[in-house]
Formats: structure tokens, C-alpha cells, sequence
């Protein structure tokens, strides 16, 4: 079941994980080390975040910790959503 949790803005990162097995792509979106969340957390957001950008980028968006039925925990950003470039490579 889904969790009542408010977005909040965050900081996440670009990266390539070491293993893609059940990942889609070959660059995935993640929050940034010392942040409110783990690392290990997967983000659903848009796209253009690990497309448009060099690996390592830095962005803010509007996000919010939730799950999936029989799923583990995510954080979840609408693709159509404005997010923040915070920093490049």
C-alpha cells in the first residue's frame, strides 16, 4: 500500500551502478551521499535527468518517499515536474 508521505524538495545525483540486473538503462538517479536518504534508494523521476546531462550531476526536485505493492521503498518525482541543475561534473 502506498505511504501518506508530503513531497519535499531533494538533492539527488546521476550515476552507473556496478550491476544493472533488473534496472532499465544504463544510467539511474539516486540521492546524493549525506542526505536525508540512502544512497541504495531508487528514484522515479524524468528521464531527461539521466539522459540530457553528464553522469554526476547534482539536481534538486520535488520528490516523496513511497512504495509499490509486494515492492520495497522508492522515491517518486512526476516526469513533467521542474527540477534544479545543481551542479555538473
Amino acid at each position: 500500500m502506498a505511504q501518506k508521505n508530503t513531497y519535499e524538495i531533494i538533492e539527488v545525483e546521476s550515476y552507473c551502478p556496478a550491476d544493472t540486473t533488473g534496472l532499465h538503462g544504463k544510467v539511474h538517479i539516486r540521492p546524493v551521499e549525506g542526505g536525508r536518504y540512502p544512497q541504495s534508494l531508487h528514484v522515479e523521476c524524468s528521464k531527461s535527468l539521466s539522459k540530457n546531462y553528464p553522469v554526476g550531476t547534482r539536481f534538486k526536485i520535488k520528490a516523496k518517499l513511497t512504495d509499490r505493492e509486494g515492492g520495497g521503498e522508492y522515491l517518486y518525482s512526476h516526469y513533467s515536474w521542474d527540477y534544479e541543475v545543481v551542479q555538473k561534473p
